[in-house]
Formats: structure tokens, C-alpha cells, sequence
């Protein structure tokens, strides 16, 4: 925090302090009543009956002053933070001009002819447009043809491009990326203001405003005790006369504030924009305040292996001959049948060939025979001029297809599944010839990552469309709880039902359209930038880094939210406790003498405990801001655990910290001679 936003912070609190604002924070407006109801005193010091002198009530006043500015502080100081990451992503956008497709054409066919300029805020949603290298793209959209190295890291701040393409699960693209190469033709799904980086602020912005569940129900509770206490501070003036008990009016404020719970009620405000504003400088979008607290309230994660648990890249790592072949002739068929395939699957395939010296004649591959893998035939391949037919793809396709199929292909399929790939068929002249091995590593450090989410008490469950040995051994090296294998996409959505059903909060990570029910259905849904627009639109989050294992972190980060939530509240109900100790017994041990022996701290005076316990009250408001600011650190341990953890450190500091702090107060306003 600079100077500036500091002196911005506290100029918007005192705008705070209008009563019309603060009637929505309950404790707060209590407070700014009581001190309305001493500064009067004050001013007429007999008026409400009251006793004192005004230098009394005039230390009161501005003590209760100070606590009331100091909570509107720690809310203005968390709103100028997001505000200042709301302008830095302004400062991103830029105004981009967008070529529009006067009329609709191939790639190859566009030529300036056809194009117009058009300022990016003057697209319209479906307009189609076209980029190449060097040219940014001027709006969110989705590619309807082509492929294309696109640089990101202005909006994600990863520097490695990423390839974008049509037809798939890849194919969105974000306003303000550049095109790094090739063509692109790209149709507009976002409308002016709608883009991703106008989401990106509105969330920022509309943080300070939108209470969120468990804060509703949280202000209600504070809102409960606040009403009680008031009762029976109210009711003493009564029933005191009974008992002959009188208490100086002065002295009843003091212990309805000592007693309800401005510290929690002054930092709720602060702790929520705080939270919201880390989940955006993680780069997610959150639609809703709720979808961040679900998320630290989710016990079941739903994950896909490719790209999730593993890194999404398989690679070939051997060639596998059959029926007595040459390892050599195998390498050879496998380089020819992926020479022109252009996943990364075919070019890992070319490059291990060409590792194990394997050398072909291009002039002897016609890329007209080239046939492009297909779900519908589940394979790839080539024919070649002089009539041979080489084919790769699954096991299962290659045997239909096949005339001739070694005995040990199955046993030989099943050794590269039980080590954890994938086995790829390969047959030349409908005779199967051997097996292409294909590797998908772990990501670095997912089985930590997993092992943190089950210390928090979370299971997680993979689904897969790989074959049960592929599944089982994934599972047991990333030590996953639960796995599906040969998984469909539409299952995935009665996986969500069934586990919602037994009770538990679902959360779940997806791009694809065929994503979108199950995004939906879950609790949370943390769809991916890249995907598509149906699955960011069914989604209540969205990953702009488009990495499907942020939904771990979102999880922290939830998590973190509500215990810094918790940890405040419980460390503000010791508080109240502990004043109790130092405020009943000196207001009423002239009444009740016997109260004298709760004097445990041997206060100086009835004056000194209520102007100690004030301050006390006062300055512990902005020593918690940082806290609330940058959220109690969540460690991934079981909830009792947790809860035991919370009650020591945080209940226990409760208890202490006002005894030993109203005690220094009360030793210092001696020590300096104010009583």
C-alpha cells in the first residue's frame, strides 16, 4: 500500500461514516449511535442523567470516534487495494482494430477485398473476423478455422505461446492476445463491455458490494448479539433501581461496546474484498462471492487425468514389434503413417524415429494420401502411391479393422497399460505389425498436491476415457481416492449427481461443450479460458491461465477465506470475554462489593478501566486489518485438527491479549497522570 491509497483509504471512511451506510453493518452503527449518545453528554454533561464531567465523556467520545473510523478504514483500505487492481487491468486494455469479414470465405480465399477495418468496441457479437501474424486480436471469440501460436501473457502472465485451433477444445481466444503465426478466422462471442477483461473488473468492483452467504447469515448472528446485549445494558437503568444499582449512562456504553463484537464486525467488510481480490490476482474469474466460500466448503473433486493429473502430452516412447517383425520396419511403418500428422501424438512419433535413425524419402509420402485420425474410424495413416496402407490408432480399432493380428498383441497392450500408457495399434496392408507406446507423464508435483486436498478432508476422484489399466495405474501414482475408466463425457454429469446426493460439495474442472452439464451441476465449476464458450458460460468460475489443476488452489483459497472469517470471530467472542473480566467488576463493585474480587488485573479506577478497555477496543481494529488482508495461512489438516488449532491460537490470544493490553493502557494512563 503506498501513501496515497492510505490517505484515499481514509478519506473514504469518514464518507462511511454516514449512518445510512453503516444501518447494514449492524455492530458498527451501534457503535456510531452510542457515540452520538456521548458526544451530547459531552456537550449537555446532565442530559440522559448523566454524572461525569465532560473531560470524561469527551475521552469517551473520541475513543468510540476513533473505533468506528477505524472499521470503515478496514473496509475502505480492502476496496482501494481491488480498486487498484481494477485500474492495472484497465490499464491492459487496449483499443484494438479488428479486420470484419464483409463476406464469408476459406483462409486462403481472404484477401483485403473482402475486410474491413472496425475500432474492437464496434464489433458486434457473432461478427466474424480475421487475424494473422503481428495483428491482436480485437475481442473474445471462438475459432471457427485455423491454427494459430497465440502470446498470452498479457492477460495470464505466462510467457511460453499457446496453439489455438478450431474444432476442438482449444478453440477460445481472449481480446488483447497477439497472434504469434499463421491464420486465424475468429467469430466474436462477447459484446462490448462483456469481454473477459470487462468480467475481470466488474468482479474486482462489485467485491465491496456483494455480501456473500455465509457473511449474511454471519452479520445476522453479530446482528442477534448486538440486539441481546442491548437489551440487558438497556434494562439495567430499570432494574437497577430494585437492587439500588446505578450506573452512570457513560458507563453503560462502554459495556455494550466492550461486550459486542466490533472486532469481527468491523473487519467482515475487509476480509471478503481481501478474498475476492486473491482469487483475481490468481488470474480466475468467480461469477459469485458464493462460488469462492463453496469452494472452501467442496469435499469431493472431480478430475480429468489428460491435461489434469497428467501433463496431456503423450509422447511416444518405443516401438513395440509383433509376430517375430524387426523393431526397425515397425519404426519405419510409424514414421511414415505420422510424417504429415501435426499433433503432438504424430510429431513425437516422427522425432523418436528419427532418433532411432529411420530416414524416408518425402517425395515418397503424398500428402494427399495423408488421412486424418477421425473419432468416427478411431485411426490415422497413409496410403501410399504404390498401394500399401499403413494405419495406427487404439487397439481395439486396429483389431477390427485388421485381417491378420498377432496372438501377443493384447498381452503385449496390456504391459504398456499396466506401466501407464497408452498402447497405439499399428498395421500396414490390414496386418497388424506392433505397438506405438505413448507416455503421459505426471505433472511435477501433482501427488503432493493430491495428498494436500486429502489432508483437508477432500477425496478426489479421477474419470478417464483410457482403458482400466491405464486408469488403475494413474491412480495409484498420483494416489487418487477413487477412478473411472473408459469414462464418457455425458457420464460425467451423473457422477456429480450421484456424489451430491450422498451429501457431499462437488467441484469439478472442464473445457469441453460436452463439460458443460456436469460444470453446471457441480458446486464449483472451474471451466478453462481455452475452452469453449459453452463451458465457460456453464461454469461458475473460470481459469484464465487455463491450467485445470488451479481448482486445487481456488480450493485454498476458499479454504483460507472462511478460517481467516472464523479465526477473526473467534479470536473477537475471547475479546468479549476477557472485557467482561475488566468492565463488570468496576462498574459494578460500588454496587456489589463482593464483584471487587473479579478485579483480577487491579485496575486503577472505574475511569481508568472504561477509557482502557475502549482504547483497547479501538486500536485492536487496525492491528487485525493486515490479518484480514492477507488471510489466515491455511495448512491442509483435518477440520478437528484444524478447529483445535483455531480455538488455541486464535481463542487463546483472545483471552490473553485484552488482559495484558487493557492492564499497559491502564498502567500508562496512570503513569502519565491522567487519573
Amino acid at each position: 500500500m503506498d501513501r496515497e491509497q492510505v490517505l484515499g483509504a481514509l478519506i473514504d471512511a469518514g464518507k462511511k461514516l454516514n449512518p445510512a451506510y453503516l444501518v447494514k453493518n449492524p455492530v458498527i452503527f451501534v457503535t456510531e449511535i452510542s457515540t452520538i449518545i456521548v458526544i451530547v453528554l459531552t456537550i449537555v454533561p446532565g442530559f440522559f442523567g448523566g454524572t461525569q464531567g465532560r473531560w470524561y465523556y469527551s475521552a469517551i467520545s473520541v475513543v468510540l470516534l476513533f473505533t468506528v473510523i477505524f472499521a470503515t478504514f478496514a473496509e475502505s483500505l480492502a476496496e482501494t487495494q481491488g480498486e487498484a487492481h481494477a485500474e492495472s487491468l484497465r490499464a491492459m486494455k487496449e483499443e484494438v482494430i479488428g479486420k470484419r469479414l464483409e463476406e464469408d470465405a476459406p483462409l486462403e480465399e481472404i484477401d483485403e477485398a473482402n475486410l474491413e477495418e472496425v475500432e474492437s468496441d464496434k464489433l458486434e457479437k457473432g461478427d466474424v473476423v480475421f487475424v494473422e501474424e503481428g495483428d491482436m486480436i480485437p475481442r473474445d471469440g471462438s475459432i471457427i478455422e485455423g491454427s494459430a501460436s497465440i502470446d498470452e501473457s498479457a492477460i495470464t502472465g505466462e510467457s511460453e505461446p499457446v496453439i489455438r485451433q478450431s474444432g476442438g477444445d482449444k478453440s477460445s481466444v481472449t481480446g488483447g492476445t497477439e497472434v504469434l503465426s499463421d491464420q486465424l478466422k475468429i467469430e466474436i462471442t462477447a459484446a462490448a463491455g462483456e469481454s473477459f477483461m470487462d468480467e475481470m473488473i466488474g468482479l474486482v468492483e462489485s467485491a465491496s458490494r456483494e455480501k456473500t452467504p455465509n457473511e449474511i447469515s454471519l452479520t445476522l448472528l453479530l446482528a442477534s448479539f448486538t440486539f441481546i446485549y442491548m437489551l440487558v445494558v438497556t434494562t439495567l437503568t430499570f432494574f437497577g433501581d430494585f437492587v439500588r444499582l446505578n450506573v452512570e449512562v457513560a458507563d453503560q456504553i462502554a459495556l455494550l461496546i466492550g461486550l459486542i463484537p466490533t472486532t469481527v464486525g468491523a473487519l467482515l467488510s475487509a476480509i471478503r474484498i481481501a478474498g475476492m481480490t486473491r482469487v483475481t490476482r490468481d488470474n480466475v474469474i468467480a461469477k459469485s462471492g458464493k462460488a469462492v466460500e463453496s469452494a472452501g466448503d467442496l469435499d469431493v473433486l472431480i478430475l480429468d487425468k489428460t491435461g489434469t493429473i497428467t501433463t496431456g502430452e503423450r509422447a511416444a516412447a518405443d516401438f513395440i514389434p509383433l509376430g517375430g517383425g524387426d523393431r526397425l520396419e515397425v519404426a519405419e511403418a510409424a514414421l511414415k503413417s505420422s510424417f504429415y500428422d501435426e499433433t503432438t501424438e504424430g510429431r513425437s512419433v516422427v522425432a523418436l524415429a528419427e532418433q532411432e535413425g529411420i530416414e524416408v524419402d518425402k517425395g515418397e509420402l503424398p500428402e494427399e494420401g495423408f488421412i486424418e485420425f477421425s473419432a468416427e474410424t478411431g485411426m490415422s495413416g497413409i496410403d501410399l502411391d504404390d498401394g500399401t496402407e499403413i494405419r495406427k490408432g487404439s487397439v481395439d480399432e486396429i483389431r477390427d479393422y485388421a485381417s491378420s493380428i498377432p496372438d501377443e498383441l493384447d498381452d503385449k497392450a496390456a504391459e504398456v497399460a499396466d506401466s501407464g500408457g497408452t498402447p497405439l495399434g499399428l498395421a500396414v496392408n490390414e496386418k497388424v505389425i506392433g505397438i506405438i507406446e505413448l507416455q503421459d507423464e505426471l505433472k511435477t508435483g501433482i501427488g503432493d498436491r493430491i495428498a494436500r486436498l486429502q489432508k483437508m478432508g477432500i477425496k478426489t476422484i479421477m474419470c478417464t476415457g483410457d482403458n482400466e489399466r491405464t486408469a488403475r495405474y494413474i491412480a495409484e501414482e498420483a494416489g487418487l481416492d477413487e477412478y473411472y475408466a473408459e469414462f464418457q463425457p455425458e457420464e460425467k454429469i451423473g457422477l456429480v449427481e450421484d456424489e451430491k446426493a450422498k451429501g457431499h460439495m462437488v467441484g469439478m474442472t472442464g473445457d469441453g461443450t460436452n463439460d458443460a452439464p456436469a460444470l453446471a451441476k457441480a458446486d464449483v465449476g472451474l471451466a478453462m479460458n481455452a475452452g469453449t464458450a459453452a463451458a465457460k458460460e456453464a461454469g461458475n468460475m473460470v481459469d484464465m491461465d487455463s491450467d485445470p489443476t488451479k481448482l486445487i488452489e481456488v480450493v485454498g483459497i476458499g479454504k483460507q477465506l472462511l478460517m481467516t472469517r472464523g479465526s477473526l470471530t473467534t479470536f473477537s467472542i475471547a475479546n468479549d470475554i476477557s472485557r467482561y473480566f475488566a468492565l463488570v467488576p468496576a462498574i459494578f463493585s460500588a454496587s456489589i462489593p463482593a464483584l471487587g474480587k473479579m478485579n483480577l488485573m487491579n485496575l486503577h479506577s472505574l475511569q481508568s478501566v472504561v477509557i482502557s478497555s475502549l482504547i483497547y477496543n479501538s486500536l485492536i481494529i487496525p492491528f487485525l486489518v493486515p490479518l484480514a488482508m492477507r488471510g489466515v495461512e491455511y495448512k491442509p489438516v483435518s477440520a478437528s485438527r484444524l478447529l483445535v488449532r483455531n480455538m488455541l491460537i486464535y481463542g487463546g490470544s483472545g483471552l490473553v491479549v485484552p488482559f495484558l493490553s487493557i492492564k499497559l493502557i491502564d498502567w500508562l494512563l496512570v503513569t502519565v497522570g491522567v487519573f
